[in-house]
């Protein structure tokens, strides 16, 4: 910046290179801000019938965020988690990965049948409105959850609650790799945890 500053104080009045040189610094906070954006929504959502679709091409688990407007929570989740670097690579790698808005009016198509929010009231779109029929399927009774399908969409666990990067990764890979299906007891899963070696950052 001094830089910048002393070969525009060569060329005009302190008060011109001032100026200018405000606009420089707005434009280089605008293009950081741009590019931090860029960088960090990295996780590829889509639609639950689409997830399916996809499944039915290239098998993988499906891990659906299931969030409501007015929670404070799912705010943190989606901008520490969900944005962190290892946590996307892992997600995209190996799930589909669904955004769901647990009491918004979206009617979605699953396992044949139709789910909608037929209590859903448009006035209370950002407060507490009526829970989604498939929020019930899926057992959602916190916000967030995070619904882990496996291969053939069917429910392997809601994880509830807010999750940091290292905190989500255990279960990431742990459903990743089945390892959940020889967790059968809870001295077993507490081992499981304890052994566990955390790799993401952030």
């Amino acid at each position: 910046m001094l830089l910048i500053r002393s070969i525009f104080c060569k060329f005009g009045t302190t008060f011109a290179t001032e100026l200018v040189m405000k606009k420089i610094i707005l434009l280089l906070l605008a293009t950081a801000f741009v590019s931090f954006n860029a960088i960090a929504q990295k996780i590829n959502w889509v639609s639950l019938e689409e997830a399916v679709i996809r499944q039915k091409k290239n098998p993988k688990k499906i891990m659906i965020d299931a969030y409501t407007n007015w929670c404070g929570p799912c705010k943190m989740l989606d901008r520490n988690t969900f944005q962190n670097q290892d946590v996307a690579d892992y997600v995209n790698k190996h799930y589909y990965a669904v955004k769901f808005n647990a009491e918004g009016n979206e009617v979605v198509n699953f396992n044949g049948q139709e789910f909608s929010n037929p209590n859903y009231n448009p006035d209370l779109a950002n407060r507490r409105n009526s829970p989604h029929e498939l929020s019930r399927y899926f057992q959602i009774q916190v916000f967030p959850t995070i619904v882990f399908l496996d291969e053939n969409s069917n429910l392997i666990f809601p994880l509830k609650g807010y999750k940091t990067p290292q905190q989500i990764e255990l279960y990431l890979k742990m459903f990743k790799r089945d390892d959940h299906k020889t967790l059968d007891t809870q001295e077993k899963f507490n081992a499981y945890y304890k052994a566990f070696q955390n790799e993401f950052k952030g």
